[in-house]
Formats: structure tokens, sequence, C-alpha cells
């Protein structure tokens, strides 16, 4: 019988890095020096920034993981890991939270336009709702919306029902995501010229009279940048997480950065669940096997690594993509494609980083 003493779990623990700074368990300071060891029985305490972590769940899971595969597989570790926090979570406001039934909350960012965060929203929504999970998306772009298109719903107009004595919007479902935008409001065909007020009230009033229900999880597709409709979300939603989406060039890596650290400003501290980068290279149909870098190479990897941050998902440029997105059928329908299996393990990191629990409720 192997003898388990503190080095070998520390040791074990140093395997596990906590998602949020990229370092390992013990690196970053989060395991209490209090390694209790009783026969087989082992426990102790990680160390956690505060009670509404996004990550608490899938580090204990990969600590206790850990443990079994590199100490000992009959070591008994399952639910002896308890929790402390350095910050308590801030207190509910007294008055009813919007979203009240929605379990994770997550905003898809980008730095600048043109880098496909629309396509990613989209695609991640369906495949989340084709793995079975209740799934909201909000269009959240103001002055350009594009999911309507994308689901091939720009002429749906959302109706209001009365529910609870409150006139709420009914969203508009497709391919079993609940959606709502501007674009349902507003004439395609003409600029929407609104000051950054009137564009946070118009988000306001899409997240508090929308008619959303229980949802697993709540999608945000942000505008490009940072602005007030940013932190009208951030100050009016306790958001789960992040994402960010980037292109390998650099000018969309240098607006990315500067989007990684918005979330990071103290002011803000919203976790960001990783990178996505997208438009990673070329294939054409003809040629399946072959990778073209025509954006660069690696970008969204660098970034990844100097931000801390996980990498999430690379996806290549494929014609489909373009085509999907003009028709209205987004390709993490199509579940042959092998554009589609970059959606679902996207959505199956996701479920793994923010379980379908009660987060919000």
């Amino acid at each position: 019988m192997k003898t388990i003493y503190p080095k070998l779990i520390l040791e074990a623990l140093e395997k596990v890095r906590y998602p949020g700074s990229g370092k390992n368990l013990v690196e970053a300071g989060m395991v209490e020096d209090n390694i209790r060891i009783d026969g087989r029985r082992v426990s102790f305490s990680l160390i956690f920034e505060k009670e509404n972590d996004a990550f608490i769940k899938s580090v204990v899971r990969a600590a206790e993981t850990a443990i079994l595969t590199f100490v000992d597989e009959d070591i008994d570790i399952k639910g002896n890991i308890s929790l402390k926090f350095r910050k308590k979570a801030p207190e509910r406001p007294t008055e009813e939270p919007p979203l009240k039934g929605v379990r994770n909350i997550i905003a898809i960012s980008s730095g600048k336009g043109g880098v496909g965060k629309s396509t990613v929203s989209a695609n991640l929504a369906v495949a989340l709702a084709r793995a079975g999970y209740r799934v909201g998306l909000l269009d959240a772009d103001i002055f350009g919306p594009s999911i309507p298109k994308m689901f091939g719903i720009e002429s749906a107009r959302p109706v209001a029902e009365s529910h609870d004595g409150r006139d709420l919007i009914v969203p508009i479902e497709q391919y079993g995501v609940k959606i709502l935008s501007i674009g349902f409001f507003v004439d395609p065909s003409q600029a929407v010229l609104w000051r950054g007020g009137m564009a946070s009230n118009a988000l306001k009033q899409l997240i508090s009279e929308g008619l959303w229900g229980e949802l697993d999880y709540f999608l945000i597709d942000l505008p490009p940048g940072t602005s007030d409709i940013h932190l009208t979300l951030i100050q009016s939603l306790r958001l789960t997480g992040a994402i960010v989406v980037t292109t390998p060039q650099q000018v969309a890596l240098a607006a990315a950065r500067k989007g990684v650290d918005m979330f990071r400003n103290e002011k803000v501290n919203v976790p960001i669940l990783g990178i996505v980068e997208n438009m990673s290279w070329f294939t054409p149909a003809e040629l399946p096997d072959n990778r073209y870098y025509i954006f660069g190479r690696d970008g969204g990897k660098t970034l990844a690594l100097e931000s801390g941050c996980r990498l999430l998902a690379r996806v290549p440029v494929v014609q489909s993509v373009c085509e999907s997105g003009d028709q209205g059928v987004p390709p993490a329908l199509n579940d042959n494609s092998a554009l589609a299996l970059v959606f679902h393990d996207l959505a199956s990191l996701v479920t793994d980083l923010c379980p379908p629990v009660d987060n919000n409720l």
C-alpha cells in the first residue's frame, strides 16, 4: 500500500491550473496549508477570491481527478475538499433581479468588429441547445444586429404577452434557442442613430422585459469594443463569465487584449472563460486536409498564454460559414461537418466551466 503524505498531494495539485489566471493551484496560493491525511482519507481547503467564482466546480473536480491520477486511485477524496473565500459575494439587491430564472449568463465579446463574434455566439447557442440545454441569446449589438439574419428570422416580429400583470416581450424561438435583438424592432435598411443612453436603455428593456423563462445558458452577443453598453450589462447583470473572440491578426489581437483587460478591471471583475480564435486557417472544400494561414498563425494561442486564459477553440475559415450565415442556417446544425464539431466541442468546454446549476437563482 502506497504511503500518502502532503508533498504528494501538493505535487498533484501543481498539475491543475486555475483558468482565471493560468497558474497552478499551488503557485496561485489556492491550497490552504491544512492537508489532513487519515489512512486513505485526504481532506484540505481550496481558497477562491469570491463566492460566485465561475470556476469553483470545475477546479474542484480537476483537483480530485489529479489526486486520484497522480497519487493513488484508491484515495478517499471525493467530497473532502472544502472551500474558503477571500472576498464575500456582494449582497443580492432587495429588488427582484433581472433574468431571475437564468443559471449562467455568458458575454461574448471582441475588441473590434469583423472577427466573427456573432458567428461564434450563434453557433455556440445552437450547439448548447442541441446538447439538450435551455438557451437564450440576446443580440446586444445595437448598431449592427446580425443574429436575426444568421438564424433566418429577419422578418420575425416579437409580440407582447401579459405575465404576472406585466406585458413582456416573447422571444423568437429558432433551432431551440430563444432570441431577442434590436434588429426585430428597427428598419434593417436604416442606420440606428442613438446616443449611448438610448442604446443602453433599449438593451435594458430587452433584458428585463423579455419573457425568457428558465434557462441554463443566456448568451449575450456584445457589440465590439468597450462602451456604455458593456458597462450597462455588467452593472445590470451578474455575469458568470466572458468569452473573448479574436482572429490571428495582430490588429485584432491588440484590440482583444483591451477586451481582456476590461473584464479583469477591478471595477468590472468578470471571469474570462477563455479565448476563441476565429478564422484560424483557410481550408478549401476541394482540399479538406490543407490549411492556409492567411490571417497569421497562433495569434489566439499567444494571447491566451500572455493573458493566462484558456484557448477554448480555433475555428477555421470554410466556405460553408459564409453560406450558412447568409442562408440563416448556423453550421452547428450540421452534426456531420468538421466545423460543427468545433462548436460542439466549444459548447462542451463551456458546460464544464459553467455547469447548469443555480448560479443566478
